[in-house]
């Protein structure tokens, strides 16, 4: 699917349902940049596939970062929003994530921190005063002073899993908020794979992509 400079991919559509590939540096929901919004294409997508006179209703039920790529669902009808969000707010919808950070991990582990943003920078900080955030991780490969790991994200903070990692002396390739030394370039963080309950149908479902082919993800390929 297209749609002015954005070539979208869905990946599952029903009555409920949308479920799609988030392009970097594309925002989820229109901000101060005025830029092309991912949430603005697809009700472009529907209105057109549908042929809707007025304007078609699109649940955002939770969000990516614009730099991060990556699968997102969104709700087709005002129930089903409901029902998606429930189980985010309860920790149900099971979020795996790749992303390439710079030095050397443990094999695996468990990051616990408390979490705070400022509205004003936009930037996320550990203090005693956020919110709890939790992440667990395995680490698939090494290369080229570079961490490829996987992450299980139990809670959804704002910029989580970027300042969980450069806090602790790893952050994330391409990061040019969280990291001093990033070079222009895209954030090697990437949404692979969501498994939640439909709304609708009560079964469990499980979405899944291959781990992006551009640098430095192709480090790592087999």
């Amino acid at each position: 699917m297209e749609d002015g400079k954005a070539m979208i991919n869905i990946i599952y559509e029903d009555n409920h349902i949308l479920v799609v590939e988030k392009p970097a540096n594309v925002p989820v929901q229109r901000d101060s940049s005025g830029d092309e919004d991912l949430l603005s294409i697809l009700k472009g997508y529907l209105k057109e596939k549908y042929n809707k006179p007025e304007n078609v209703y699109l649940g955002l039920v939770h969000r990516l970062d614009r730099p991060v790529s990556g699968i997102m669902i969104f709700a087709k009808t005002s129930k089903a929003a409901k029902r998606l969000s429930e189980q985010i707010a309860k920790h149900q919808f099971k979020k795996t994530y790749l992303a390439v950070v710079h030095g050397k991990v443990e094999d695996f582990g468990t990051f616990k921190d408390k979490l705070l943003k400022n509205p004003k920078t936009n930037k996320t900080i550990v203090s005693d005063k956020g919110k709890e955030a939790e992440l667990d991780y395995v680490l698939k490969s090494f290369q080229k002073k570079m961490s490829l790991v996987e992450i299980n994200l139990k809670t959804g903070r704002s910029h989580q899993i970027r300042v969980q990692f450069a806090s602790r002396g790893f952050p994330l390739y391409g990061d040019q908020k969280y990291n001093n030394k990033a070079m222009k370039d895209n954030i090697a963080l990437f949404s692979k794979s969501i498994e939640f309950v439909h709304p609708i149908t009560k079964k469990t479902i499980k979405f899944s992509l291959p781990m992006p082919s551009c640098y430095p993800f192709n480090l790592f390929k087999d």
